[in-house]
């Protein structure tokens, strides 16, 4: 698909509701428009997608036929990549290296997940257990079935389009489900790539379908809707609390991956040249747009005054623009709603007393971009310690010892990630024990395997993502007994 067949496609999606403009981030002029779904044709959507479980047209194929044709998806967006690539770039603003990393990455979750189809297994048991209302049960046979939960809605956000939606299509294809898929009205464009190769890799009419909207129309419509056994959602931990609210109506599961306010601990006796510039840049990436960026800094004192200085030196040496701006590495924020949360947050900071050693202010040009932030004498019990900022905006305070640095990390309601510099092994290990967050990294920072599991404590989140467990999430178990 060509771009204006995207920009002309987007335009003709099925709707009732409010025509929403689709803005370039970048220049903050109007790429295309579209219609909001509406309720009744997400209802449509999810008959279509009962009606295909019902059928088992794809979850009653062989598992190796299913695996066969998630490998075809893959293939296809490898040929397809630069269009994927260039689709999120343009919605998003990210640099094109980064949208050209990413892809591959995405292509590789169908891959992965399609060696999981040969593999997902019941037990069987050995029962042990004596007398009972049959009176015995020496011979009775126990065994496992897994199942998937036929119609899943996954809903996913605007920061990683292409990379969430095949973090969550790849286990549910995988699964057996059938599925209603929302992009974020920010970003639909890519979606509509993915769903024209999932169509052309040969997954049947019915199991996949697209749905443009708004969360609290579109999305709303999803969570409520009786026959959606399972939602999938990664976005703020404020609509994530929505959702569990809106799935009450049948008591469908959710699967929550929301905010974070990472911690990143850095020790005297750390590579700090190293440790520098990998926390600069897990802030400072993508415009610091990403659940896992580490947006609280915590410093061992006597190395404190050095850690500051250099990740303001990197925060003023990295080149903002757009993906055709040569030697730009961070991109935009996303919106022009969300620039205002930004600077509302910096702002407010200020006027309360903190420190901007660099930054706190939007570039003089077009565009939603905002100076890499750094701030000091942060009072805890600030909004903006405490609140998810979702921009590039970093706090950094000092501590003294394993204790201190502990009781700041996990001074938080949110627990998504967490990371520790330090050359001390026999420390790093013993703060990952302590450490109130679902991934921790040691001497490393934003790193990623389909095969490792990623979820969070606290607020946030439910369940985990990659992994057995991210294919696992989409599956019922079933017991069943039999008298022999």
């Amino acid at each position: 698909m060509t771009l204006q067949t995207v920009l002309d496609d987007i335009r003709k999606r099925p709707g009732t509701g409010e025509v929403i403009p689709v803005i370039d981030p970048v220049t903050e002029e109007q790429i295309t428009e579209f219609t909001d779904c509406g309720e009744e044709v997400v209802n449509d959507a999810v008959a279509r997608a009962k009606a295909s479980f019902e059928s088992g047209v794809w979850h009653g194929l062989p598992a190796r036929e299913r695996a066969k044709v998630m490998w075809r998806i893959a293939d296809l967006m490898d040929q397809h990549a630069d269009e994927l690539a260039g689709l999120d770039s343009l919605n998003t603003g990210m640099p094109m290296a980064q949208a050209n990393m990413i892809v591959p990455t995405c292509a590789e979750f169908f891959r992965y997940y399609a060696g999981w189809c040969t593999k997902l297994n019941g037990n069987a048991y050995e029962v042990q257990m004596e007398g009972g209302v049959s009176g015995a049960y020496a011979n009775m046979h126990a065994y496992t079935r897994k199942e998937p939960y036929s119609v899943v809605g996954l809903i996913f956000p605007w920061n990683g389009p292409v990379f969430n939606a095949c973090a969550k299509l790849a286990p549910a294809l995988a699964a057996g489900c059938s599925s209603v898929v929302k992009p974020a009205e920010e970003t639909p464009l890519s979606a509509l790539v993915l769903e024209k190769i999932i169509a052309e890799a040969g997954v049947p009419d019915g199991v996949v379908n697209l749905l443009t909207g708004y969360g609290h129309t579109a999305g709303a419509a999803i969570t409520a809707h009786p026959d959606v056994k399972k939602v999938a959602f990664t976005g703020s931990t404020e609509v994530g609390k929505e959702i569990v609210r809106a799935s009450a109506g049948n008591l469908k599961k959710v699967m929550l991956e929301l905010g974070g306010k990472s911690p990143v601990l850095i020790y005297d006796d750390a590579d700090l040249n190293m440790a520098i510039t990998m926390a600069a840049m897990g802030i400072f990436v993508h415009s610091g747009q990403g659940c896992v960026c580490g947006s609280r800094i915590f410093v061992q004192r006597s190395v404190y005054d050095q850690v500051v200085e250099g990740i303001a030196m990197v925060a003023n040496n990295l080149q903002l623009g757009g993906p055709k701006e040569e030697g730009s590495v961070i991109g935009p924020l996303i919106s022009q709603k969300q620039l205002t949360r930004v600077m509302g947050f910096i702002d407010e900071g200020k006027k309360d007393g903190v420190e901007v050693v660099t930054g706190g202010h939007r570039l003089d040009r077009k565009g939603y971009f905002v100076h890499p932030t750094v701030l000091t004498n942060v009072d805890r019990g600030m909004r903006l310690y405490q609140q998810e900022i979702f921009g590039p905006v970093v706090t950094i305070l000092p501590f003294d010892d394993d204790d201190e640095a502990v009781a700041l990390a996990n001074d938080t309601s949110y627990g998504l990630a967490a990371t520790v510099w330090t050359t001390n092994l026999a420390r790093a290990h013993n703060l990952a024990k302590r450490l109130e967050a679902g991934t921790v990294t040691l001497n490393c920072q934003l790193v990623f395997d389909h095969n490792v599991p990623f979820g969070g404590y606290k607020q946030s989140g439910w369940g985990h993502e990659f992994g057995r467990e991210g294919v696992e999430a989409y599956m019922q178990t079933k017991s069943v007994w039999a008298q022999l």
